[in-house]
């Protein structure tokens, strides 16, 4: 019977033993883990720990001075029972329509136009599209209340033109209001959706164009067959940065209408400010705070999920 060679001996030239590598793995491992460590211990100070204590005061009822008296889940109950946070919610589902979905779909359009410098003064019109996003939120709520205002530029512009019917208090009317504001986070947001496309389209190899023409496709064929299929990463994160945007969305409502006329532009932002602030109901504000949270994640989730699956 042959011998068996010793436990000893040693492996194979070239080859690492199997132990080795586990121990190789482990170790750069922690090294990671250790380079992490500073930034995580950061995240959980400035995320994790507030996001804990706002899931803690949401199981309360408190006014932010007095003692709190445990709630369970009410707050959360009332967020989709109480009639004002029901509007709340409804009115930003209507405006992940205007801040969201409408400027996608242009912006996807106006990059099929612009990606390739079909149109004479193309840097222009890019520069002129993405100006919204470099201006601070509360100059463009302070500029469009004036435009919009009862003898604002716009309806003055209406009135001349003989369109008196047309004139409204746009920020005062409790149809048009909501509408109004969702056209101005359309007007900001295309600018985003726009360059993000560009981004996209300036990469794609313009043989696949030449071959599309070839083929015997128009332009709006080749869009189809070429560009829209490239364009699924863009449109997840275009899609996450504005329905996200939109469900947050403060600043720019409360510095147009302050959720007004009557509650008619309320949002779930301005009515956690409402709860947290001039009527301190700090529990209920908290446990909105934490629904729209999940709400952003679960759509980031979605978004992330369906990209994933497109690949």
């Amino acid at each position: 019977m042959a011998a068996k060679p010793p436990a000893s001996a040693k492996a194979p030239r070239g080859r690492v033993p199997s132990g080795a590598r586990r121990r190789g793995a482990g170790r750069r491992r922690w090294v990671g883990l250790a380079y992490a460590a500073p930034a995580l211990a950061l995240f959980a100070f400035i995320v994790l720990v507030p996001l804990g204590q706002s899931v803690r005061y949401s199981l309360y009822k408190w006014d932010g001075i007095s003692a709190g008296k445990w709630a369970g889940a009410k707050n959360y109950i009332a967020f989709f029972t109480d009639p004002l946070l029901r509007d709340s919610l409804v009115h930003v589902l209507v405006l992940v329509v205007f801040f969201a979905l409408i400027p996608t779909f242009l912006g996807l359009v106006t990059a099929g136009l612009l990606g390739h410098g079909r149109i004479h003064g193309a840097a222009f019109h890019r520069t002129v599209i993405f100006l919204p996003q470099v201006l601070a939120m509360v100059v463009v709520a302070v500029v469009w209340r004036r435009l919009l205002g009862p003898d604002g530029p716009i309806n003055t512009a209406l009135k001349a033109a003989g369109l008196d019917s047309l004139a409204l208090n746009w920020l005062g009317d409790f149809t048009w209001a909501l509408p109004a504001v969702g056209m101005v986070g359309f007007w900001i947001n295309l600018g985003l959706c726009a360059v993000l496309y560009l981004a996209t389209v300036g990469s794609i190899p313009t043989e696949r164009y030449e071959a599309a023409r070839v083929d015997g496709a128009g332009p709006f064929r080749v869009f189809l067959a070429v560009t829209v299929p490239a364009m699924r990463g863009p449109t997840a994160v275009a899609l996450t940065l504005t329905i996200t945007g939109a469900l947050r969305t403060f600043d720019l409502v409360w510095n147009m209408t302050k959720g007004g006329p009557g509650n008619a532009t309320t949002t779930p932002a301005v009515m956690l400010f409402r709860y947290a602030f001039r009527n301190p109901q700090v529990g209920q504000a908290a446990a909105i705070g934490v629904i729209m949270a999940v709400f952003c994640l679960l759509v980031a989730l979605a978004l992330v999920k369906l990209t994933e699956r497109d690949k």
